[in-house]
């Protein structure tokens, strides 16, 4: 049996990261980096109420240790959730969240 043949798709540029075609080992490879992702932890956060807020608290965390992404969903007046994935640690998040002059809700 041949390896399977990987088509481009249809006006779909090869000079492109995100749409030309890998060789199938290349594509297991990375399909065993993305099982084995980072874990994400989601803390409750009051205080943001706008970007520059969620700008703020973003940069505070990035810098962390074993971050890999942070993602926030602003919920203007209530309670934000920021996930955070990586390997940092719960407390030194809350610490950064804390500096940027956000409060870490209780669950």
């Amino acid at each position: 049996m041949s390896p399977e043949t990987l088509r481009p798709l249809p006006m779909a540029s090869t000079g492109c990261s995100c749409c030309a075609t890998a060789p199938v080992e290349d594509r297991a490879a990375a399909e065993a980096t993305a099982t084995s992702a980072a874990e994400t932890t989601t803390y409750p956060v009051r205080g943001m109420t706008c970007g520059h807020c969620a700008d703020s608290v973003t940069t505070a965390i990035t810098v962390l240790e074993g971050v890999e992404e942070v993602r926030i969903d602003l919920a203007p007046g209530g309670i934000s959730t920021v996930t955070v994935a990586g390997a940092a640690a719960p407390a030194a998040v809350r610490a950064a969240v804390a500096e940027a002059g956000y409060t870490v809700a209780d669950a």
